[in-house]
């Protein structure tokens, strides 16, 4: 059986959870605890050197990390249900949106940068999470419901009626978004999709207050 290196709160493990969950791809879950630096840990840093989460090892011992690109392996993996649509341009509509999220958002706003303005720069919780937090979410934000309006692809998910990565991407930044308490009423469309996708089996059985490593 597959095993996860997940931590409940981590962006890209939810991802990770919600693809496999969607797949109905059995795995277990072996945790690790960012706050407690496990992820630094000598044995955790042989499997993933670059000391991130998530990390999916196979049942022949394969290790794989970056959360997109092992999204990307699964569905071809494992084809059904799919989480990339077929056809070229479908392709490249789900891979921008999901990089928008992915590659322009969240890296912005993850642990490592938020410890660092606060223990380096000397920020208080007001600048990181008032200020800091809140710009890229709104800057980021802004460009994703624009790029939806501009391509005309979206629908119930972000590419019409069909649930993929870029839904997966979705889903966990919203919900930190939430957790810090941003406004997001300036993105109904974006939004919309969000609230369609957290009524679906796979996320809610993906979501970070479900998994038993939640504090």
């Amino acid at each position: 059986m597959m095993q996860l290196y997940t931590f409940f709160r981590s962006s890209t493990s939810f991802r990770l959870r919600i693809a496999l969950a969607w797949k109905g791809l059995p795995y277990e879950s072996q945790y690790v605890s960012l706050p407690k630096m496990e992820q630094r840990a000598a044995d955790y840093l042989a499997l993933n050197p670059q000391g991130l989460v998530p990390s999916l090892v196979d049942d022949a011992g394969h290790v794989f990390t970056q959360s997109m690109a092992m999204i990307e392996y699964l569905d071809e993996r494992y084809p059904t249900p799919s989480l990339m649509p077929g056809g070229i341009e479908y392709k490249w509509y789900v891979r921008a949106a999901s990089q928008i999220i992915g590659c322009e958002i969240h890296p912005l706003n993850n642990v490592r940068v938020l410890k660092y303005l606060k223990n380096a720069c000397g920020l208080d919780d007001q600048k990181i999470n008032g200020e800091w937090y809140a710009h890229w979410i709104a800057e980021g934000l802004t460009g994703f419901e624009q790029f939806l309006a501009a391509q005309g692809q979206s629908g119930r998910f972000c590419l019409g009626n069909q649930f993929t990565m870029a839904d997966v991407c979705l889903v966990p930044q919203i919900q930190n978004a939430k957790r810090f308490k941003c406004d997001l009423t300036a993105y109904p469309r974006t939004m919309a999709i969000y609230e369609n996708c957290a009524v679906l089996d796979a996320v809610k059985a993906a979501d970070p207050a479900g998994q038993a490593d939640a504090i």
